[in-house]
Protein backbone atom coordinates (compact mmCIF):
# COMPACT_ATOMS: atom_id res chain seq x y z
CA UNK A 1 0.00 0.00 0.00
CA UNK A 2 1.15 3.13 -0.95
CA UNK A 3 1.14 6.38 1.59
CA UNK A 4 -1.92 7.92 1.73
CA UNK A 5 -2.41 11.52 1.28
CA UNK A 6 -2.84 13.86 3.57
CA UNK A 7 -6.15 15.35 4.65
CA UNK A 8 -7.76 18.47 3.65
CA UNK A 9 -7.42 21.27 6.15
CA UNK A 10 -10.01 23.94 7.29
CA UNK A 11 -7.91 26.03 5.33
CA UNK A 12 -7.08 24.43 2.27
CA UNK A 13 -10.91 23.80 1.68
CA UNK A 14 -11.86 27.63 2.63
CA UNK A 15 -8.90 28.27 0.08
CA UNK A 16 -10.80 25.75 -2.87
CA UNK A 17 -14.12 28.02 -1.78
CA UNK A 18 -12.67 30.71 -2.28
CA UNK A 19 -10.74 29.65 -5.98
CA UNK A 20 -13.84 28.60 -7.59
CA UNK A 21 -15.57 31.60 -6.23
CA UNK A 22 -13.06 33.63 -8.03
CA UNK A 23 -12.16 32.07 -11.75
CA UNK A 24 -15.34 29.19 -11.12
CA UNK A 25 -15.32 25.27 -11.42
CA UNK A 26 -13.08 23.59 -13.56
CA UNK A 27 -10.35 25.99 -13.26
CA UNK A 28 -7.84 24.48 -11.46
CA UNK A 29 -5.20 25.27 -12.97
CA UNK A 30 -5.48 28.57 -12.74
CA UNK A 31 -6.31 28.26 -9.30
CA UNK A 32 -3.47 26.47 -8.38
CA UNK A 33 -1.11 29.41 -9.84
CA UNK A 34 -3.05 32.38 -8.33
CA UNK A 35 -0.67 34.12 -6.07
CA UNK A 36 -3.87 33.96 -3.20
CA UNK A 37 -4.27 30.57 -2.90
CA UNK A 38 -1.00 28.72 -4.01
CA UNK A 39 0.59 29.00 -0.76
CA UNK A 40 -2.29 27.52 0.59
CA UNK A 41 -2.59 24.65 -1.79
CA UNK A 42 0.71 23.95 -2.99
CA UNK A 43 0.66 20.13 -2.12
CA UNK A 44 -2.11 19.65 -4.08
CA UNK A 45 -2.89 18.98 -7.51
CA UNK A 46 -5.60 19.50 -10.55
CA UNK A 47 -6.97 15.90 -9.67
CA UNK A 48 -6.82 16.55 -5.86
CA UNK A 49 -9.19 19.83 -6.24
CA UNK A 50 -11.57 18.76 -8.66
CA UNK A 51 -11.87 15.34 -6.61
CA UNK A 52 -12.47 17.45 -3.49
CA UNK A 53 -14.90 19.98 -4.96
CA UNK A 54 -16.79 16.95 -6.18
CA UNK A 55 -16.79 15.83 -2.40
CA UNK A 56 -17.68 18.58 -0.90
CA UNK A 57 -20.67 19.40 -3.63
CA UNK A 58 -22.13 15.65 -2.76
CA UNK A 59 -21.42 15.92 0.53
CA UNK A 60 -23.10 19.38 1.31
CA UNK A 61 -25.26 19.79 -1.84
CA UNK A 62 -27.50 22.16 0.55
CA UNK A 63 -24.62 23.57 2.04
CA UNK A 64 -23.70 25.51 -1.42
CA UNK A 65 -26.96 27.11 -1.51
CA UNK A 66 -26.45 28.46 1.26
CA UNK A 67 -23.01 29.86 0.92
CA UNK A 68 -25.28 31.98 -1.76
CA UNK A 69 -26.51 33.81 1.30
CA UNK A 70 -23.41 35.07 3.27
CA UNK A 71 -22.56 38.19 5.27
CA UNK A 72 -23.12 41.16 3.00
CA UNK A 73 -18.74 41.92 3.93
CA UNK A 74 -17.96 38.89 1.48
CA UNK A 75 -20.21 39.86 -1.02
CA UNK A 76 -18.42 42.87 -1.22
CA UNK A 77 -15.33 41.68 -1.19
CA UNK A 78 -16.04 39.58 -3.85
CA UNK A 79 -18.55 41.21 -6.25
CA UNK A 80 -17.59 39.49 -9.27
CA UNK A 81 -17.34 36.41 -8.11
CA UNK A 82 -21.09 35.75 -6.98
CA UNK A 83 -22.23 35.08 -10.14
CA UNK A 84 -19.54 31.79 -10.50
CA UNK A 85 -20.24 31.20 -6.96
CA UNK A 86 -24.09 30.85 -7.98
CA UNK A 87 -23.35 28.70 -11.40
CA UNK A 88 -20.80 26.35 -9.47
CA UNK A 89 -23.62 25.84 -6.94
CA UNK A 90 -26.20 24.93 -9.83
CA UNK A 91 -23.57 22.37 -11.29
CA UNK A 92 -23.12 20.30 -8.81
CA UNK A 93 -26.74 20.66 -7.95
CA UNK A 94 -27.54 18.24 -11.07
CA UNK A 95 -24.40 16.53 -9.76
CA UNK A 96 -26.21 15.34 -7.01
CA UNK A 97 -28.78 14.38 -8.69
CA UNK A 98 -26.78 12.11 -10.89
CA UNK A 99 -25.03 10.99 -7.79
CA UNK A 100 -28.34 9.78 -6.43
CA UNK A 101 -30.45 8.48 -9.21
CA UNK A 102 -26.54 6.59 -11.14
CA UNK A 103 -27.05 6.69 -15.18
CA UNK A 104 -26.84 2.69 -15.45
CA UNK A 105 -29.82 1.80 -17.13
CA UNK A 106 -30.62 2.52 -21.11
CA UNK A 107 -32.94 4.98 -20.77
CA UNK A 108 -30.89 7.18 -18.66
CA UNK A 109 -27.45 7.03 -21.17
CA UNK A 110 -30.21 8.40 -23.78
CA UNK A 111 -30.48 11.54 -22.16
CA UNK A 112 -26.84 12.03 -22.19
CA UNK A 113 -26.02 14.62 -24.96
CA UNK A 114 -23.87 13.75 -28.05
CA UNK A 115 -20.38 14.88 -28.17
CA UNK A 116 -20.74 17.59 -30.38
CA UNK A 117 -23.81 19.38 -28.35
CA UNK A 118 -21.64 18.81 -25.10
CA UNK A 119 -18.70 20.72 -26.32
CA UNK A 120 -20.58 23.60 -28.16
CA UNK A 121 -22.36 24.03 -24.36
CA UNK A 122 -19.37 23.80 -22.89
CA UNK A 123 -17.55 26.78 -25.23
CA UNK A 124 -20.77 28.91 -25.08
CA UNK A 125 -20.78 28.51 -21.27
CA UNK A 126 -17.14 29.45 -20.39
CA UNK A 127 -17.28 32.80 -23.28
CA UNK A 128 -13.22 32.70 -22.94
CA UNK A 129 -12.39 35.12 -25.49
CA UNK A 130 -9.33 33.09 -26.28
CA UNK A 131 -10.48 29.72 -26.32
CA UNK A 132 -10.88 26.94 -23.80
CA UNK A 133 -8.22 24.45 -23.29
CA UNK A 134 -9.25 20.65 -23.05
CA UNK A 135 -9.12 20.24 -19.10
CA UNK A 136 -11.58 23.04 -19.08
CA UNK A 137 -13.83 21.65 -21.41
CA UNK A 138 -13.73 18.07 -19.65
CA UNK A 139 -14.38 19.92 -16.40
CA UNK A 140 -17.35 21.35 -17.31
CA UNK A 141 -18.91 18.69 -18.86
CA UNK A 142 -17.59 15.80 -15.85
CA UNK A 143 -19.23 18.53 -13.52
CA UNK A 144 -23.20 18.14 -15.06
CA UNK A 145 -22.51 14.17 -17.51
CA UNK A 146 -21.38 11.62 -16.16
CA UNK A 147 -18.58 10.34 -18.53
CA UNK A 148 -16.74 7.08 -19.71
CA UNK A 149 -13.17 6.68 -18.37
CA UNK A 150 -11.58 7.14 -21.63
CA UNK A 151 -13.71 9.98 -22.34
CA UNK A 152 -10.23 13.03 -22.39
CA UNK A 153 -9.34 10.64 -25.22
CA UNK A 154 -12.50 10.54 -27.38
CA UNK A 155 -13.51 14.24 -27.11
CA UNK A 156 -9.94 15.52 -28.22
CA UNK A 157 -10.17 13.11 -31.35
CA UNK A 158 -13.61 14.42 -31.71
CA UNK A 159 -12.57 18.23 -31.22
CA UNK A 160 -9.71 17.48 -33.43
CA UNK A 161 -12.24 16.28 -35.94
CA UNK A 162 -14.25 19.68 -35.34
CA UNK A 163 -11.49 21.70 -36.09
CA UNK A 164 -10.84 19.74 -39.72
CA UNK A 165 -14.75 20.68 -40.25
CA UNK A 166 -14.31 23.93 -39.67
CA UNK A 167 -16.44 24.21 -36.76
CA UNK A 168 -14.18 24.86 -34.51
CA UNK A 169 -11.00 26.75 -34.71
CA UNK A 170 -8.02 26.39 -32.61
CA UNK A 171 -5.87 28.92 -31.02
CA UNK A 172 -2.52 27.42 -29.67
CA UNK A 173 -4.41 25.03 -27.31
CA UNK A 174 -7.51 26.17 -26.99
CA UNK A 175 -10.63 25.78 -28.54
CA UNK A 176 -13.51 28.38 -29.61
CA UNK A 177 -16.87 28.36 -31.81
CA UNK A 178 -15.06 29.45 -35.58
CA UNK A 179 -17.16 32.39 -37.06
CA UNK A 180 -19.56 32.57 -33.87
CA UNK A 181 -20.48 36.37 -34.21
CA UNK A 182 -21.13 36.16 -37.95
CA UNK A 183 -23.11 32.88 -37.98
CA UNK A 184 -26.06 34.41 -35.77
CA UNK A 185 -26.10 38.21 -37.92
CA UNK A 186 -27.54 38.50 -41.41
CA UNK A 187 -25.51 41.27 -43.02
CA UNK A 188 -26.84 43.77 -45.24
CA UNK A 189 -25.27 44.12 -48.69
CA UNK A 190 -22.89 46.75 -48.08
CA UNK A 191 -21.31 44.79 -44.84
CA UNK A 192 -20.94 41.92 -47.31
CA UNK A 193 -18.89 44.50 -49.84
CA UNK A 194 -16.63 45.57 -46.61
CA UNK A 195 -15.75 42.76 -43.94
CA UNK A 196 -15.05 39.37 -46.17
CA UNK A 197 -11.95 41.65 -47.22
CA UNK A 198 -10.14 42.22 -44.00
CA UNK A 199 -11.26 38.45 -42.99
CA UNK A 200 -9.46 37.09 -46.27
CA UNK A 201 -6.11 39.39 -45.93
CA UNK A 202 -5.79 37.87 -42.55
CA UNK A 203 -6.06 34.46 -43.44
CA UNK A 204 -3.35 35.13 -46.68
CA UNK A 205 -0.78 36.95 -43.92
CA UNK A 206 -1.73 33.52 -41.45
CA UNK A 207 -0.55 31.37 -44.38
CA UNK A 208 3.24 33.56 -45.40
CA UNK A 209 3.60 33.64 -41.81
CA UNK A 210 2.98 29.37 -41.50
CA UNK A 211 4.87 29.49 -44.72
CA UNK A 212 8.19 31.56 -43.32
CA UNK A 213 8.00 29.45 -40.47
CA UNK A 214 8.09 26.34 -41.98
CA UNK A 215 11.38 28.24 -44.86
CA UNK A 216 12.89 28.78 -41.24
CA UNK A 217 12.50 25.19 -39.83
CA UNK A 218 13.82 23.56 -43.06
CA UNK A 219 17.16 26.22 -43.44
CA UNK A 220 17.54 25.11 -39.35
CA UNK A 221 16.90 21.28 -39.91
CA UNK A 222 19.08 21.24 -43.37
CA UNK A 223 21.82 23.15 -41.75
CA UNK A 224 22.21 20.57 -38.74
CA UNK A 225 22.08 18.12 -40.96
CA UNK A 226 25.20 19.51 -42.58
CA UNK A 227 26.77 19.96 -39.33
CA UNK A 228 26.26 16.18 -38.14
CA UNK A 229 27.42 15.27 -41.53
CA UNK A 230 31.04 16.85 -41.57
CA UNK A 231 31.12 15.99 -38.06
CA UNK A 232 30.77 12.26 -39.02
CA UNK A 233 33.03 12.60 -41.56
CA UNK A 234 35.85 13.87 -39.55
CA UNK A 235 35.31 10.90 -37.72
CA UNK A 236 35.69 8.94 -40.00
CA UNK A 237 38.80 10.21 -41.11
CA UNK A 238 40.09 10.07 -37.88
CA UNK A 239 39.32 6.36 -37.26
CA UNK A 240 40.99 6.04 -40.48
CA UNK A 241 44.42 7.74 -39.28
CA UNK A 242 44.04 5.51 -35.92
CA UNK A 243 43.55 2.81 -37.67
CA UNK A 244 46.55 3.21 -40.27
CA UNK A 245 48.69 3.65 -37.11
CA UNK A 246 48.20 0.36 -35.22
CA UNK A 247 48.45 -1.70 -38.65
CA UNK A 248 52.18 0.10 -38.82
CA UNK A 249 52.62 0.02 -35.53
CA UNK A 250 51.86 -3.89 -35.73
CA UNK A 251 53.81 -4.41 -38.53
CA UNK A 252 56.95 -3.04 -36.76
CA UNK A 253 56.09 -5.46 -33.48
CA UNK A 254 56.29 -7.96 -36.17
CA UNK A 255 60.20 -7.07 -37.26
CA UNK A 256 61.03 -6.56 -34.22
CA UNK A 257 60.51 -9.59 -32.74
CA UNK A 258 61.65 -11.62 -35.70
CA UNK A 259 65.30 -9.35 -35.33
CA UNK A 260 64.76 -10.84 -31.72
CA UNK A 261 64.75 -14.34 -32.89
CA UNK A 262 67.62 -14.49 -34.99
CA UNK A 263 69.94 -12.26 -33.24
CA UNK A 264 68.99 -15.14 -30.00
CA UNK A 265 70.10 -17.84 -32.99
CA UNK A 266 73.56 -15.86 -33.06
CA UNK A 267 73.10 -14.74 -36.59
CA UNK A 268 74.24 -11.37 -38.09
CA UNK A 269 72.23 -8.65 -39.65
CA UNK A 270 72.99 -6.27 -41.56
CA UNK A 271 70.86 -2.89 -41.39
CA UNK A 272 71.18 -0.89 -44.19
Amino acid sequence: MGNQKQKWTAEEEEALKAGVAKHGAGKWKNILIDSEFAPKLANRSNVDLKDKWRNMGASHGQGCRDNSVTPKAKATASSAAAPKTQNSCTVFSSKEKANENPPHSPQETKNVPKYNTMIFEALSSLKDPSGSDIGAIVGFIEQKYEVPQNFRRLLSSKLRKLVLQGKLEKVLQCYKIKDASLGTKTPSPKQKDVRPRPSQQSSFTISDETVEDAARSAAQWIAEAENKAFVTAEALKESERVSQMAEDADTMHTLCKELFERCSRGEYILMD
